[in-house]
C-alpha cells in the first residue's frame, strides 16, 4: 500500500493519488482504511529525507550537477545531482532519472561564491572531491569550485551546453533590429487575438530571461502560421475570414527571409543539444559535433553559430584525460525540478514548503525494501527536524500567521 501510494503521488500528485486509491479500492470491492493525502505526503517526505541522508561511496569520478530553483520570496533551493563518470549510459543514450542520485537539497537566501564553496566542501566530505561540476553560467556555481578548501585541483568546471548555446544565440539576435521588430509584432498579435475566434493561433508566451533557451516554440509557431496564410483550404482557418487573418497575422510575410535564417540557427542548436545529451564530452567530441552540424549549418549565421559551439566543446575537451567521458548537459536536472513542481501543483508559486523534503524520492519508483529501510532510519520527527533546520519558517507558515493574527484582532474589535 505505501509503495503504491508513493508511486501514484510521484506521477499524479498528492490529492489525486488518494482519490485514485479510493476509486481503485471501490472498484475491487476491498473494504480497507485508506491513507489521506497528508499521510501520503508524510511517507514521501520520509523517503526523500532517507535518500538525502544515504551514505555515498567515495570515488574520484563523481560528476556533480548543480543548479538553483527559486519561487516567490528570497529563497533559492540548491539541488545537486550526482553520477559516476564510470557509470554513464553508453554513447547514444541519454541520462535518465534512474542514472543519477540526489546528493543535496539545500534552500538558502545567500548564494555567493563562498557559500557555494562551503556546500561543495560538505558534500566532498561525504564522497570525496568530484572529478567535475556541471552547471550553467551562474558565477557562484562555477567559482565556488575554486574556493573549496577540500582538494579540488583535479576538479573540472563544465558548462552546460544548452545554456552556452543560448548565450551564443543571444549574441547573434539580441541586437538585431528585425528580431526586436518581430517580437514587438508578436506581442501585439497576442493581445489582439487571444480572446477571439483566432485564439488557437495565439503565439506562445515567452519568459524574457529564458527567451533564447526556448526560442524553438516561437519559431515553430511563426512557421506554422506563415504556412497557414498561404493555404486557404486549411481546416484550422475555418471560421476566420481571409481579411481578418491577413489583418492580424499577415505581418509575418515580411519576416519570411529572417525566419528562415533564425530557424536554421535553431536547428543547429537542436542538433547540438541532441549530440551533447547523447554523446557527452570526450576527446574528439568537437570534430564529431562539427560533422553532426554540417548538414544543418548552411547560411552565414548558422555557420557562425556552429563554429562557436564547436569551439566551446573543443576548449572543454582539452582538459579531459585520455579515454575520459563526462556529461555535458544539465537537462536531467531541469527535468527533476519539473518533477518537483508537478508534485507541488498549484503551490509551486507560493514559495518553498516542507514538501521540499520529498525531493530525493522523486527520481526512482519506490520499492518495498527501500521503503522499509528508509522508514527504519527516518521517522516523522526526523522529517520535522530536517524541515526546521533547512527551511525554518516558510512563507506558507508566515502567511497563516498573518491571517490568524488578523482574525484574532478583528474578533476582539467586534466583541468590544
Amino acid at each position: 500500500m505505501i509503495c503504491l501510494a508513493i508511486n501514484l503521488a510521484r506521477v499524479v500528485g498528492l490529492r489525486p493519488s488518494a482519490r485514485a486509491l479510493k476509486i481503485f479500492w471501490e472498484w475491487l470491492g476491498i473494504e480497507q482504511p485508506l491513507p489521506d493525502w497528508t499521510t501520503i505526503r508524510t511517507w514521501l517526505m520520509r523517503l526523500g529525507v532517507a535518500v538525502l541522508e544515504e551514505p555515498l561511496e567515495e570515488a574520484d569520478d563523481w560528476v556533480w550537477m548543480a543548479d538553483h530553483s527559486n519561487q516567490i520570496g528570497p529563497e533559492k533551493a540548491l539541488v545537486v545531482l550526482g553520477v559516476r563518470a564510470s557509470q554513464l549510459p553508453p554513447p547514444g543514450e541519454t541520462l535518465g532519472h534512474e542514472d543519477v542520485r540526489v546528493l543535496m537539497v539545500q534552500p538558502g537566501t545567500h548564494w555567493k561564491r563562498e557559500d557555494m564553496a562551503a556546500v561543495y566542501d560538505r558534500l566532498a566530505e561525504r564522497c570525496g572531491p568530484p572529478r567535475a561540476v556541471l552547471c550553467d553560467g551562474a558565477v557562484e556555481l562555477r567559482e565556488g569550485v575554486a574556493s573549496m578548501k577540500t582538494g579540488h585541483f583535479n576538479t573540472l568546471v563544465v558548462q552546460d551546453f544548452k545554456h552556452k548555446a543560448a548565450v551564443f544565440l543571444k549574441s547573434l539576435l539580441e541586437n538585431c533590429s528585425r528580431f526586436a521588430e518581430f517580437n514587438a509584432a508578436m506581442g501585439r498579435a497576442r493581445s489582439a487575438i487571444q480572446q477571439t475566434e483566432m485564439a488557437h493561433l495565439t503565439p506562445p508566451s515567452q519568459k524574457p530571461k529564458a527567451r533564447f533557451m526556448n526560442l524553438g516554440p516561437t519559431l515553430e509557431w511563426a512557421s506554422a502560421v506563415s504556412w497557414l496564410l498561404d493555404h486557404p483550404e486549411a481546416e484550422s482557418r475555418r471560421g476566420i475570414t481571409p481579411e481578418r487573418l491577413e489583418e492580424k497575422l499577415g505581418w509575418l510575410r515580411s519576416f519570411a527571409a529572417e525566419l528562415a535564417v533564425w530557424q536554421e540557427c535553431q536547428q543547429v542548436v537542436n542538433a547540438g543539444l541532441r549530440f551533447s545529451n547523447e554523446q557527452g564530452l570526450s576527446r574528439g567530441a568537437a570534430e564529431r559535433l562539427r560533422a553532426a552540424l554540417a548538414a544543418t549549418a548552411k547560411g552565414a549565421a548558422s555557420r557562425q553559430l556552429a563554429d562557436r559551439l564547436v569551439g566551446f566543446v573543443a576548449a572543454a575537451e582539452t582538459e579531459l584525460r585520455p579515454g575520459e567521458r563526462l556529461p555535458m548537459s544539465t537537462e536531467i536536472l531541469e527535468s527533476t525540478f519539473a518533477l518537483y513542481k508537478q508534485l507541488e501543483g498549484q503551490h509551486s508559486k507560493g514559495g518553498f514548503t516542507s514538501l521540499l523534503a520529498a525531493f530525493g524520492a522523486l527520481l526512482k519508483p519506490a520499492a518495498a525494501d527501500n521503503v522499509r529501510r528508509a522508514f527504519s532510519k527516518v521517522s516523522v520527527k526526523r522529517v520535522r527536524e530536517w524541515t526546521k533546520t533547512n527551511l525554518g519558517t516558510t512563507l506558507t507558515s508566515k502567511r497563516q500567521t498573518l491571517y490568524t493574527e488578523f482574525r484574532g484582532a478583528t474578533e476582539i474589535i467586534a466583541a468590544t
